[in-house]
């Protein structure tokens, strides 16, 4: 497994931390073998895993992302190292850190989406990020034998905009990590409210995700502006948490705090940066909703994490969140500003409803476990190491 992803802080790291580790958890009698260029975490310390550190000039976290790359040297080292290890599959749980490998060796690669390639003006700042990116995503497509995803979705959207053959794609599913629950902490609230910046009163509407153009988060404060405009929701703020320069791939955070001073919203509109899990289960339980407004989403994984805390999700239309969300969100059309202000003026003036979606989304979020995305990632790996054709129901 390359677990160079393994610290990333953005979705596709979470997801691959959370994966591996409840895959590790299961009853099986495989050996993992784990190849990593930073060192090990105390998690990862197992009688079932072998880690293999290689030791390059720059870790994966730093080299394989937005318009960087991997050095030819560093490359090399994990070839080897991977050459050199008794494995019968290799398995990438995000394209973002693949690398190559011997070709005898059959291969599963991980596609969260195919955002980049839908959207390719949103993501990349110039051509030489996306032209690494289609070089590196080509050549992954190329030396794979399956490619495993995290939605029907984002299945649809790799078919479309990367043309693999759909009897060739896996689908498992994410989950929210097991701290994310129901909590009703009105002081933990208020000392949170205090220390990141937000006003001790009114009511929350939170965003959780990185800040780059494809998010939306322009047309979803425009939404908000409106919504304002047609009827007085003077108590409701709207909070970004996230990494301002985006950890390496592209952000507009510069854009969207310039138009936050919009006389319409300005004061009501809060930047947070980065905040740990702790704070962000804190943040959902306190939040009137969780918003959603993608033009496209792989899976969404912020949207569980807030169902899991009874929270209402504000939701785009598009990519996989009608799937992932369910009946659990009011949705609306992110190509439309004045359906977004729609949404939220039906959300943040309807307490009632507010409570029935907040039942749904607890019970819809425990549909989604680790332990049964682990269960179906296993079971596909073991079918291509041994060559069985996967029949999808």
């Amino acid at each position: 497994i390359d677990a160079t992803c393994w610290w990333n802080q953005r979705g596709f790291g979470r997801m691959a931390r959370e994966l591996l580790s409840a895959m590790f958890a299961l009853d099986s009698e495989h050996m993992f073998y784990l190849f990593i260029d930073q060192a090990p975490t105390e998690s990862m310390n197992l009688p079932n895993v072998e880690i293999i550190q290689v030791f390059p000039d720059r870790p994966a976290t730093a080299a394989a992302i937005a318009n960087s790359s991997r050095s030819l040297k560093d490359m090399v080292q994990l070839y080897k190292a991977v050459s050199g290890s008794p494995i019968d599959l290799m398995f990438f749980p995000a394209v973002y850190s693949w690398f190559p490998i011997p070709k005898k060796i059959p291969a599963v690669v991980t596609l969260h989406d195919a955002i980049a390639e839908h959207f390719p003006e949103m993501i990349f700042p110039d051509w030489k990020g996306r032209l690494f990116w289609t070089l590196k995503v080509k050549l992954a497509l190329w030396q794979c034998k399956r490619v495993m995803t995290v939605s029907n979705a984002a299945k649809a959207e790799i078919k479309q905009y990367l043309g693999v053959n759909g009897d060739l794609i896996d689908v498992i599913s994410e989950a929210p990590n097991e701290l994310f629950c129901q909590s009703d902490n009105a002081a933990a609230g208020q000392e949170l409210r205090q220390r990141i910046g937000i006003p001790p009163e009114g009511q929350l509407i939170v965003y959780v995700g990185g800040l780059a153009p494809h998010k939306n988060l322009h047309g979803f404060l425009e939404g908000f502006a409106r919504a304002r405009a047609k009827q007085r929701i003077d108590d409701v703020h709207v909070v970004l948490v996230g990494d301002y320069d985006g950890a390496g791939f592209h952000s507009n955070s510069g854009d969207l705090q310039q138009f936050a001073n919009d006389e319409r919203i300005k004061g009501l509109v809060h930047f947070t940066g980065f905040i740990s899990d702790e704070d962000l289960l804190i943040l959902y339980n306190d939040a009137m909703a969780a918003a959603m407004p993608s033009f496209s989403e792989g899976f969404g994984l912020p949207a569980v994490e807030a169902m899991a805390c009874g929270t209402p999700i504000l939701s785009s239309d598009q990519g996989s969140l009608p799937e992932v969300v369910g009946e659990a969100g009011v949705f609306f059309d992110p190509y439309d500003v004045d359906s977004i202000s729609e949404a939220i003026l039906k959300m943040s003036t309807d307490r009632e409803l507010r409570h029935k979606l907040s039942a749904i989304a607890i019970a819809r979020a425990q549909s989604f476990t680790w332990e049964r995305a682990a269960k179906l990632a296993l079971g596909y790996l073991e079918a291509a190491a041994q060559g069985v054709k996967v029949r999808h129901g």
